[in-house]
């Protein structure tokens, strides 16, 4: 068994989405590429201790806020490493560079400082995902009061939205894909491929099509519905660019059925490399609980088209 150098790396942000990398220095590997802030995690530290001490000794910063996020291992020439990162939203200090690297604000939807680190790769793309993950309830709201609340909240910022309905008219979701497009925000069809590439839309894989997927399928954007360790680790294989786990509290839509709970949602992303929307008996102010068990961010059905 491969031993793994545990390393924790900081995506540092700015509200308004922006976040600092750093180059690496003369004289360590990969010189001159650019990486997330960090460090090794010492002998009895944890990932995040070990997280504040870095930023701490690198940077000149004190973390107030950092949420776990994805883990990533990969083997480089020199090193195997699992890198434990986490999302820093709120620190004390003016970041300036300790330990001769040299620092710059980014974005993931376009990176101006080059090259990056081959593992950092599917991170930048993760960072383009929005917190929020709503899920069409067009059946129960009425095809005009659903457009409404849709129009309400892409006006609010909304940016991720998947399509899960049967019997509604079909030139409905024709109208949801032109509002989506119009606003920058990326549409999901779930379970349908067809539809999907029709609309130039991402697909949202259900269970069985994701047991049945022997390669990822040839979307920008992809993503499954995940209930069990199997499930994730078949996601993480194909490569997939986001998953749903639920349902992680018991819900009225699914009265008996057993709920992961928190716990073992965390225990399910302790080693996990895909980011997570934690779904099932959540509410909008539920996003900070699920990003301290470990998810990118909740998805909601109902509660994504209430009143805001």
């Amino acid at each position: 068994m491969t031993t793994r150098v545990e390393v924790a790396a900081a995506v540092i942000e700015l509200p308004d989405g922006g976040f600092l990398m750093a180059s690496r220095p003369p004289g360590k590997a990969y010189a001159g590429w650019w990486e997330f802030p960090g460090g090794k995690v010492e002998a009895g530290e944890s990932a995040r201790h070990a997280l504040v001490r870095e930023l701490h000794e690198e940077l000149g910063i004190e973390v107030e806020e950092a949420w776990p996020w994805l883990n990533r291992s990969f083997d480089y020439p020199h090193a195997a490493v699992m890198l434990r990162f986490f999302r820093v939203t709120r620190w004390r200090g003016q970041p300036h560079p300790h330990e001769g690297q040299t620092l710059a604000w980014t974005r993931a939807e376009k990176p101006d400082v080059t090259p990056i680190l081959p593992a950092n790769g599917p991170i930048l793309k993760a960072l383009r995902l929005p917190l929020e993950y709503a899920i069409s309830d067009a059946a129960r709201l009425g095809p005009e009061t659903f457009l409404e609340r849709l129009d309400q909240r892409l006006a609010q910022g909304l940016k991720l939205m998947q399509w899960r309905e049967k019997g509604m008219p079909d030139d409905l979701v024709e109208r949801v894909a032109t509002r989506c497009k119009a606003a920058g925000a990326v549409l999901m069809c779930n379970g349908n491929p067809t539809l999907a590439a029709r609309l130039g839309a991402g697909l949202h894989m259900n269970s069985a099509q994701l047991a049945q997927a022997e390669q990822r399928p040839d979307f920008e954007w992809v993503a499954a519905s995940c209930h069990n360790q199997a499930e994730l680790q078949r996601a993480s294989e194909l490569g997939l660019d986001f998953v749903v786990l639920s349902p992680v509290l018991p819900t009225p839509s699914h009265p008996g059925e057993p709920a992961l709970g928190w716990p073992a949602f965390s225990a399910l992303l302790s080693n996990y490399d895909v980011p997570v929307f934690a779904l099932g008996g959540l509410g909008g102010g539920d996003l900070d609980l699920a990003r301290g068990y470990g998810a990118h961010g909740i998805a909601l059905k109902s509660q994504a088209w209430s009143a805001r």
